[in-house]
């Protein structure tokens, strides 16, 4: 293992700090009871760990009420729980040309049952124009929808201005932060975010089968529906579902076990500095992006400056076959890194890399300058002397 050069972050970090390993073999040891459920002394230490995780995400992206973060089992659950709960016939919905399928198949899905979605075009480099966003404004607006950073090219989208626009026209804005909870700094009051959709296992070091979603004071709860009712643990003697967050949200057992080691990552992530996370990343993706346009056969997509995206460099090498490629790069360099369309078919269209994709690179907290080099000159090598694609 210690051959491998794991460039596979925007798909899920690794490795991660031993303190998540270490929190979730200390609940599945010492604890392991249901939280809200009963009222012995491991279920409340359960409970007490669920609001730990709470109340760390609430402080990453400073969010004033713990009880308003709603937890899932991933980013793609918090988006269709904030896109269906709040999304009726007539509405009008505002999002991007860059989005993941997390956002665009629910939006999709809405537009056949009546909600109107208007997909603002972002630049080949995949930016998008804050006046493009005001301008799709309509009377029946009523959600603008975006990725804080795209999950191709890593580009960074205006979700303060957004929010501004929100703000301006009595809208709320959905964030998701898939990309960039725990590796850009957020804070949902300042950038006027009023959901938050985030993921565990990328950029906040957690394990797979946590996230969830935060919301803000401006979202009316009592017209969102849960995606799912049943248990919580509370109200048990109503047969219907709770009014009240987090519990409206959270039908079943939650995910204990992972939301310890989720607390202990993201208590890492904020030991570390998420500035100081960011800085790091930042001279990683730089010296990427240097070191790839010193190559004549690469092309690199996006915008190429570091200081405006997430850690995230997407490349295609003309006259070869990225699957081959990619392959290669793993059996023979011992580089993980990811080949395809990334599950998002309108970003590829909108930098012009549809069908065929690209080769993503993503960089994470535990990537070293020594690694960036490495994986360049296997690049290199592949480049000037790697097979033909067919």
């Amino acid at each position: 293992m210690r051959e491998i050069v794991y460039l596979d972050n925007a798909a899920t970090s690794w490795p991660k700090p031993p303190e998540v390993a270490e929190a979730m073999v200390r609940f599945l040891e010492q604890v392991g009871a249901n939280p809200g459920r009963s009222g012995h002394r491991l279920s409340i230490e359960a409970g007490r760990i669920m609001y730990a995780a709470r109340e760390a995400i609430a402080t990453l992206v400073h969010a004033p009420d713990p009880l308003r973060v709603a937890f899932g089992p991933n980013v793609t659950e918090a988006l269709n729980q904030a896109l269906y709960g709040l999304l009726r016939t007539g509405d009008h919905v505002v999002t991007s040309s860059m989005e993941h399928n997390s956002m665009m198949r629910p939006l999709r899905a809405l537009q056949r049952q009546g909600v109107e979605v208007t997909v603002v075009p972002c630049s080949p480099r995949g930016h998008l124009d804050p006046a493009d966003v005001a301008a799709a404004v309509q009377r029946n607006t009523v959600l603008i929808a975006l990725n804080h950073a795209s999950n191709v090219v890593g580009t960074l989208l205006p979700v303060a201005e957004a929010g501004r626009i929100a703000r301006r026209h009595g809208l709320l804005l959905l964030v998701d932060a898939a990309q960039t909870a725990g590796a850009y700094p957020l804070d949902v009051q300042a950038d006027a975010i009023d959901l938050l959709a985030f993921t565990g296992h990328k950029s906040l070091y957690g394990p797979m089968g946590t996230g969830g979603l935060v919301l803000g004071e401006r979202v009316d709860v009592s017209r969102m529906k849960p995606l799912k009712q049943g248990g919580t643990g509370s109200r048990s003697e109503f047969e219907e579902q709770p009014d009240f967050l987090p519990d409206m949200l959270e039908s079943g057992t939650p995910n204990v076990v992972g939301l310890a080691g989720l607390e202990a990552g993201v208590r890492w992530v904020l030991d570390q500095g998420v500035e100081t996370i960011r800085a790091h990343e930042v001279a990683l993706t730089q010296r990427l992006i240097d070191g790839l346009a010193g190559i004549h056969s690469i092309k690199v997509y996006g915008g190429q400056d570091a200081r405006n995206q997430a850690a995230i460099v997407s490349f295609t090498i003309p006259g070869k076959d990225l699957a081959d490629v990619g392959l290669q790069l793993d059996e023979e360099y011992g580089i993980m890194c990811r080949v395809g369309l990334h599950c998002a078919p309108a970003a590829h269209r909108t930098i012009g890399t549809f069908p065929g994709g690209t080769l993503r690179f993503g960089l994470g907290a535990f990537n070293t300058l020594d690694e960036i080099d490495r994986a360049l000159a296997a690049v290199r090598d592949l480049a000037e002397h790697g097979s033909e694609g067919q």
